[in-house]
């Protein structure tokens, strides 16, 4: 499977994301702490299952999913940390850029859209 990296890379991310209320130092903001955590785990088990599944689409399909989820989150939300939107955006442009990535490497894909 070539896009490996790109499973590991996201479910580094999500681990950071999900640690990143304490780490980041906005635990405090409720919203802001609930999402990161939340989806950080999610996407932390869609990582994990698509480094051991066979099957990479549906699992890239959620990543990009969330991906798109965290740039909006703090729009959404309303987050009132600039240091949790900041991070939620720069997470979600990585996800999404990733799952993106892995998805146009996907020959099966590539092969049903033609």
């Amino acid at each position: 499977m070539a896009t490996k990296w790109q499973a590991w890379t996201s479910f580094t991310l999500s681990l950071w994301l999900a640690v990143s209320p304490w780490l980041a130092g906005y635990a405090e903001h409720e919203s802001a702490t609930a999402n990161a955590v939340i989806v950080g785990l999610v996407l932390a088990l869609a990582s994990h299952f698509e480094c051991v599944a066979c099957d990479d689409a549906p699992a890239e399909w959620l990543n990009l999913a969330a991906g798109v989820w965290l740039l909006c989150a703090p729009f959404m939300l309303e987050f009132d940390s600039p240091v949790a939107s900041v991070n939620s955006i720069a997470v979600g442009a990585f996800v999404a850029f990733l799952a993106a990535s892995a998805l146009s490497l996907d020959k099966k894909l590539r092969h049903r859209a033609h």
